[in-house]
């Protein structure tokens, strides 16, 4: 007595118990080399953590100043190691590491390095100020982080050579 055709195609169908081990040990090794990746991402420490921070701070101004329809300010305060979105939540202010020195902050083509304060304006129609801001780690990193005026973006670079 041989099997239905019914009963053969739906045991064809099915994965075996191998196949799925071999799917599961394949996500499991991909899991394994990509979450520590996305631990330091999420983790940020340090010098990269002061520049991740300033970074995503120019694009939440930009952002807010678009969709408000009104110019939006980051306020430096250079000597107090420090910025802050003007009238924005105070756990949005960047404090810079102790191990983070700002090697220039010109805003405008003015420096403002040893200023008690600098305003860095966004507006409604996406451009900004032009700022650069040149940070230095104690391990001697160099992060330069500059704002695009026409489309007030922020841009990262940490290739001294390139900014002569």
């Amino acid at each position: 007595m041989s099997a239905s055709p019914d009963r053969v195609s739906r045991a064809r169908r099915a994965f075996t118990l191998i196949e799925i081990m071999v799917v599961v040990a394949i996500i499991g090794l991909i899991a394994a080399v990509g979450i520590p990746t996305l631990y330091r991402m999420l983790h940020r420490e340090g010098f990269g953590k002061t520049v991740g921070d300033v970074m995503d701070l120019c694009s939440a101004a930009r952002a807010r100043a678009i969709l408000q329809g009104s110019t939006t300010q980051i306020v430096f305060r250079p000597k107090e190691r420090r910025c802050e979105l003007e009238g924005g939540d105070p756990a949005g202010a960047v404090t810079f590491g102790d191990d983070v020195e700002i090697e220039m902050l010109d805003v405008n083509l003015l420096e403002y390095k040893d200023a008690d304060l600098a305003r860095v304006h966004f507006f409604p129609n996406g451009m900004s100020d032009e700022m650069t801001l040149i940070l230095r780690s104690d391990a001697n990193e160099w992060r330069k982080i500059s704002l695009e005026i026409t489309t007030g973006l922020a841009s990262l670079d940490s290739d001294p050579h390139h900014w002569r």
